[in-house]
């Protein structure tokens, strides 16, 4: 872990109001709209996680999809094309799932398109996962683009199986550098084709059972990503920022707020930590226990001693499918 945090002190309510006031965080208030009109919240069959588990004939399957910003799309094209792979692959990874293929829908001018395809070929070459097919209207609007995904799970991970007494484990990338324009942590160029593997670690994490639940860190940023993950039971946790794994030039503040390009939260059942560490450890990816889940619906940070309340899932949820009782 790259760290030189001894000498950095952590202004712990500054941290959480950079949380709360978090766009990423904010935007994820809507996602309740599903739940009003369809009904019912599955966090296994959807909505919920991170992706959804269709069981056929005694196997699961793992769908989800993703839609990239517009102004993303049109600022960027073929890196929106990298992210539309990557959020995906993050998703069914978190998931517990083996990814088997992509599909695309993209809308634009030509030229934008064609980066944004560029883009896509790209990653997908690097996570060596194929992009079977989508759709492609060219416009002369601004360009819209989403990707969907679809993956195995041996034994699917899901918010549902996170408990109190679990271990908070957080691992991944912290190689790389953030970008200047975009609160967005890339390491492609220092992964490279490592990734392809990084991916597909939770899937044997599952399948070896030293992972019970677990969600990727996007654009809601760490703290709201984790918010997320512990509404489903209404579990809470106090993350030690000081155990936290942070990238060299980068605050504890910065990182809790970024979209990184492969980090993971995850719900270790007791006993398994080396187990889990060990796993992150030999693809050479960063990974520390930063806690243990509880039963106060308390999402807390904690530094040098203290600590600090961000979230009271009892009275509030992120993305309005919990209910709370408050």
């Amino acid at each position: 872990m790259a760290d030189a945090r001894a000498a950095q002190s952590v202004d712990l309510e500054s941290v959480a109001r950079t949380v709360r006031a978090h766009p990423g965080v904010a935007a994820k208030a809507a996602i309740g709209l599903v739940s009003e009109i369809f009904q019912s919240t599955d966090w296994l069959a959807g909505p919920g996680d991170d992706g959804a588990v269709v069981t056929e004939q005694g196997q699961s399957l793992v769908v989800g999809g993703e839609a990239i910003l517009p102004s993303f799309v049109a600022a960027d094209p073929y890196g929106a094309g990298v992210a539309a792979v990557t959020t995906n692959l993050n998703d069914l990874a978190a998931m517990g799932a083996w990814p088997l293929a992509l599909v695309d829908t993209v809308t634009g001018p030509r030229e934008t398109i064609r980066r944004v395809l560029e883009g896509m070929r790209w990653a997908a070459a690097l996570y060596q996962v194929p992009v079977v097919g989508g759709h492609l209207t060219v416009t002369d609007g601004p360009p819209g683009l989403s990707a969907f995904g679809l993956g195995r799970a041996d034994r699917p991970l899901s918010a549902q199986s996170a408990q109190a007494g679990q271990t908070l484990v957080v691992g991944g990338s912290i190689d790389g550098q953030m970008r200047p324009d975009f609160p967005f942590f890339p390491s492609y160029d220092e992964r490279g084709r490592e990734l392809a593997g990084d991916v597909r670690l939770l899937a044997e994490g599952a399948s070896a059972g030293w992972v019970a639940a677990a969600k990727d860190v996007s654009m809601a940023g760490l703290i709201g990503s984790l918010a997320m993950l512990l509404e489903c039971n209404t579990l809470g946790v106090s993350v030690d920022l000081d155990a936290l794994p942070v990238p060299a030039g980068v605050t504890v503040e910065q990182w809790v707020s970024c979209f990184p390009c492969l980090v993971f939260l995850l719900c270790v059942p007791p006993g398994r930590e080396e187990e889990c560490l060990r796993a992150f450890g030999r693809r050479g990816l960063a990974a520390a226990a930063v806690g243990t889940l509880d039963e106060s619906g308390a999402l807390r940070i904690g530094s040098a001693g203290r600590t600090e309340t961000v979230f009271d899932l009892n009275r509030e949820s992120v993305t309005n499918l919990a209910r709370p009782a408050g």
